[in-house]
């Protein structure tokens, strides 16, 4: 890990900024929002988003149907590329599977919901037309 992206672990770093930095969330007020809705949970509690984040913490975070339970390893402030981000934590071998399976799920969903043939065409649209006229 380079130098740029760890801190010591006695700096303080909001736990919202880490969520920030770890790529879980698009920006801090997202990450920020999470936290104040009790969709992120550390060690099982509620926590607000001014709280430190510390190293060994447990996280349990939820986005949309999915959710993520890992445990952090180092402390970032900066936003790094995916690849570095990925450092900051481990996650659990049951999380990766549920969010898996997850995955799977709503992607069989999503198939399974029958697709528009899209905007009407100009006969269809005069057809409509007249069909509401008649009511």
């Amino acid at each position: 890990m380079s130098r740029q992206v760890v801190e010591a672990a006695d700096d303080k770093l909001r736990l919202d900024k880490w969520l920030w930095a770890a790529r879980f969330f698009k920006t801090r007020q997202l990450a920020h929002e999470a936290l104040e809705l009790g969709r992120v949970l550390v060690n099982g509690d509620r926590v607000k988003a001014s709280r430190a984040a510390r190293v060994g913490d447990m996280l349990q975070i939820r986005i949309e149907r999915l959710e993520y339970h890992v445990t952090v390893l180092a402390l970032a402030s900066q936003r790094r590329p995916a690849a570095e981000a990925r450092l900051l934590y481990s996650e659990s071998e049951e999380s990766v599977q549920a969010r898996e399976h997850q995955i799977g799920l709503q992607k069989a969903e999503h198939a399974s919901f029958p697709y528009g043939e899209g905007r009407p065409t100009k006969k269809a649209r005069r057809d409509i037309i007249r069909f509401k006229d008649k009511w």
